[in-house]
């Protein structure tokens, strides 16, 4: 398939997930604009919020609901549409559309289709926020929402309690404080910035801390949506070698029936040791580990 070039945006039969505005409105790229004023029509969340969008822009478009609720029946219709040579946008509430949202199901049944999937860059909660704390950036992981009940929420957390990376999350309003209280259970008292209001008149940043945070919220209730970015885990300590110790839990292996390379293999992964390290230190001689004569 030819790709069509940006002078011809938008282009018949392709799919534009298009970027809006988190909050100021300025920061929709006149490229996105452009694409939006061309389109057969705009799938979104919710008709009402982007009607208001495209009613500022001065731009009139026939919109055509698409969320979780109706994707199943949607998708269809749209691949239908985007066959018979219509150009098709794809806009979320705010931000890139896929993040968080139906987009993603969309984005790959149109692919799977053959058709052409183009997104148009826009603003984004998640690096918004991210680049703006002054925590780590160079590796990130984005979590979204978390499970919203506190049992699950708190074992999602435990299996992120080793992550490195700084880590994104979403958070509703009315959950922010129990998602504050979760933090510094199960994972102590990290870096944190929370970031709210992104681009508009009364963009908050609350931290540095979780305790920090969670201070300022329960004095001050939280409105708004929320993205919070979480310092990650100290790096794990190296494991400490003794090779005593080690001599003897790879004899104990094999004699209990396992091979050497067994025997090394079952030990790197209790240990955290290289295997070819333990697999030698059973070919090597014990070093000399009696302890140094004493000073005069």
């Amino acid at each position: 398939m030819q790709e069509p070039v940006q002078e011809q945006e938008p282009a018949a039969g392709v799919l534009y997930l298009v970027g809006t505005p988190i909050g100021n409105l300025d920061d929709l790229s006149p490229r996105a604009r452009r694409v939006l004023a061309g389109v057969s029509r705009v799938a979104c969340e919710d008709t009402r919020r982007s009607g208001l969008l495209l009613h500022h822009l001065g731009l009139r478009v026939p919109l055509l609901s698409f969320h979780q609720h109706n994707q199943t029946a949607r998708i269809p219709q749209l691949l239908a549409a985007l066959e018979a040579g219509e150009a098709i946008a794809l806009i979320s509430d705010a931000g890139l559309p896929g993040v968080s949202d139906p987009g993603q199901e969309l984005a790959a049944a149109a692919r799977a289709a053959g058709r052409q999937v183009i997104c148009i860059p826009g603003p984004s909660a998640v690096t918004t926020a991210l680049v703006s704390s002054g925590l780590p950036s160079g590796r990130f992981c984005f979590e979204g929402f978390l499970p919203p009940k506190g049992g699950p929420r708190r074992q999602r957390l435990e299996a992120l309690a080793g992550e490195e990376r700084t880590m994104v999350l979403f958070e509703a309003p009315h959950r922010l404080l129990a998602l504050l209280e979760d933090l510094l259970a199960v994972l102590g008292d990290r870096p944190l910035q929370v970031a709210r209001e992104l681009t508009k008149r009364h963009e908050e940043q609350v931290g540095p801390s979780v305790a920090a945070a969670l201070a300022h919220f329960q004095r001050t209730p939280p409105q708004g949506e929320c993205t919070l970015v979480l310092g990650g885990a100290p790096p794990a300590a190296a494991p400490v070698w003794n090779e005593t110790e080690l001599r003897h839990a790879l004899a104990e292996l094999v004699r209990g029936g396992l091979s050497n390379r067994e025997a090394a293999r079952s030990l790197a992964l209790s240990s955290g040791h290289s295997r070819r390290a333990l697999y030698a230190l059973l070919h090597q001689e014990p070093a000399d580990c009696s302890p140094p004569p004493a000073t005069p």
